[in-house]
């Protein structure tokens, strides 16, 4: 962490419209505050196109400001950050395939390359956090994960011990070299790209196990989330017995994301629309819960520049962005802007479908 970043000043919530498209992501930029990527899907993902969108927040007004948006002729169900260029950034598509944009340049020029090596869905991607700036992950739903690397157009090594679809694989923030993976199959698997198979496999959940994330202070310590409503905290260096089970959600926890600013804290968004804020190490856990969606919440980030600085999106195709501990206010559902027009560099010529 950085200890020159001070705690963010309070700033009013965020609501976006992602008009005609089903939210399913949200990423924070790791080189500039305030700056989020939207991944979105025609139909709830079903069927028709997909959207890559970024933009940023004004922290005094909290108007967002689309910058760019890049067109797939599938839906895009996740994206991730690249950790050393700035402007780089990975889709992860309906089609199989995963594209590499550069938000630098317009659509005409993007993608940069499409890698089409899985055969379902790629439904998670992560960048590696701890050394390796060119390698990130893909998961997918035909029950495997692929490492890449950006020079390569083709991946490094495939990932194939998951008995059902892969619904998240996540660099551990530590070591360069550690990842862990969730599955369908009720398994959290660790992996080490120095092994030829998996670490540490763990039965976590009785029910599908939709999302993990690492702790950002302890290396042994990763949440989970299923579709059992509950999110457990493990130590993989004693993985009999979970740590400490948070309930509260009252259907599927979507996603779970381990606060960057705080060891304690962890964040949920749920298909019960609501997304909330635990301190797993006390016995009254949920700090608070917001209800400003008004379909699934699938989509949950933390930003690493600014503290307590947290969007979520949903099918309802709203983002917000708001900060959890400033004592702004938070956001609400019927906060809905009208969408804003893109820049030029977007609208010059019509976009291309990737």
């Amino acid at each position: 962490l950085n200890p020159t970043l001070g705690r963010a000043r309070a700033m009013p919530p965020s609501s976006y419209r992602t008009v005609g498209f089903n939210g399913y992501a949200v990423k924070f930029s790791p080189f500039v505050p305030h700056r989020i990527a939207i991944s979105a899907s025609q139909n709830f993902g079903i069927i028709g196109n997909g959207a890559q969108i970024i933009g940023d927040v004004d922290p005094l007004t909290g108007n967002f400001i689309e910058l760019c948006r890049f067109h797939t002729r599938d839906g895009v169900y996740d994206c991730a950050w690249s950790e050393g260029h700035e402007n780089v950034i990975i889709s992860a598509c309906g089609d199989g395939s995963v594209k590499v944009w550069d938000i630098a340049n317009g659509p005409q020029a993007n993608p940069l390359r499409s890698l089409h090596e899985h055969t379902h869905e790629v439904y998670a991607a992560s960048w590696n956090l701890a050394g390796g700036r060119d390698t990130f992950l893909t998961a997918s739903w035909d029950d495997t994960i692929k490492l890449w690397n950006l020079e390569r157009g083709e991946s490094m090594r495939t990932f194939a011990e998951h008995a059902y679809c892969v619904y998240a694989a996540e660099w551990s923030p530590h070591h360069a070299d550690i990842f862990a993976s969730a599955s369908g199959d009720c398994l959290l698997k660790i992996w080490d790209l120095r092994q030829p198979h998996a670490t540490l496999s763990v039965p976590v959940h009785d029910y599908e196990t939709l999302c993990c994330d690492w702790n950002k202070w302890n290396d042994c310590v990763i949440a989970t989330g299923s579709v059992d409503k509950t999110v457990r905290l493990w130590d993989i260096r004693n993985p009999s017995r979970e740590l400490h089970t948070l309930v509260g959600h009252d259907y599927a926890v979507r996603r779970v994301k381990c606060s960057p600013h705080a060891e304690n804290v962890v964040y949920t968004c749920s298909y019960d629309m609501t997304v909330g804020m635990w301190d797993w190490k006390s016995p009254a856990p949920l700090l608070n819960r917001w209800g400003h969606h008004t379909e699934f919440a699938v989509g949950l980030d933390t930003s690493c520049l600014v503290e307590g600085l947290v969007a979520s999106c949903g099918w309802d195709e709203m983002v917000h962005a708001w900060n959890t501990v400033d004592g702004s206010p938070p956001p609400i559902a019927a906060m809905m802007r009208a969408p804003q027009a893109y820049p030029p560099m977007a609208t010059a010529s019509p976009a291309p479908v990737a």
